[in-house]
């Protein structure tokens, strides 16, 4: 890879999407990328559509704890590797199924990862400044919302 030139012309996105990241893993991931000659790479996460093709509702906690675990990668690499992360919202799983967790229902979800992603982390005051924020009285992460 270093030899054809490749690693001057992109920067490599690592997708995934799981609520249990493997960290360690990815940090690896990341050395051997940096061996190659690719000095940037982005992290791909995200606040919806990433749990089942038929998933109507969004489970918040999911896509937080994964968000987390991406920030985790980045506190473990090296400071200047991270170009970005982005926060996908997948609508469908591809061209031929229906829709999933349609946006309304996840903006609480993308309004958590965007707070904790801008923060480095996730805490009570995180959570009252997004239930402000959106102007609700009881934000659930663990459970479904009602």
């Amino acid at each position: 890879l270093s030899e054809s030139g490749l690693p001057q012309l992109v920067q490599p996105m690592i997708w995934d999407y799981t609520a249990d990241l493997d960290v360690e893993g990815k940090v690896h991931l990341i050395e051997k990328y940096r061996r190659c000659g690719f000095s940037k790479v982005w992290f791909a996460s995200a606040f919806k559509g990433a749990t089942g093709v038929n998933q109507s509702l969004t489970l918040i906690g999911h896509h937080l704890k994964n968000n987390l675990q991406w920030l985790e990668v980045a506190s473990n690499s090296p400071a200047d590797v991270l170009e970005g992360i982005a926060l996908t919202g997948w609508q469908r799983y591809d061209h031929f199924s229906a829709l999933c967790e349609l946006l309304p229902v996840a903006i609480p979800s993308l309004a958590v990862c965007l707070q904790a992603l801008e923060n480095g982390s996730y805490s009570e005051k995180i959570k009252e400044k997004v239930e402000k924020l959106l102007g609700m009285s009881n934000l659930e992460t663990d459970t479904f919302m009602r």
